[in-house]
């Protein structure tokens, strides 16, 4: 059991390397189109979108106080209010929500 977790270990940190160290290597100049470096500038907030939104549906034991948090804290970073703020008041609405339904 311990050697199979060893090799599993070496497997991931191997992969995990590869994805790191391949860009480098492939891009050695800075990349001049404008449509990839695009493409580039907005991957990590896709990924973070991707990663964060069915953790934010699936928080609570119902799906309607998360849908409502949801659509209290996009309305309030549409109008631009802070992160904390959008934050607690998802939460709030949510908890609320939850209570009530």
């Amino acid at each position: 059991m311990k050697q199979v977790f060893i090799v599993y270990l070496l497997i991931m940190a191997l992969v995990t390397y590869a994805l790191r160290a391949v860009p480098f290597m492939a891009f050695r100049r800075k990349v001049r189109n404008r449509f990839f470096r695009s493409f580039l500038y907005y991957i990590p907030y896709t990924v973070l979108a991707a990663m964060t939104f069915p953790a934010v549906l699936f928080a609570t034991k119902s799906l309607l106080p998360a849908a409502l948090g949801t659509a209290t804290a996009l309305v309030l970073a549409y109008r631009g209010k802070g992160m904390v703020l959008v934050s607690l008041s998802a939460c709030a609405v949510a908890l609320a929500a939850g209570f009530l339904f």
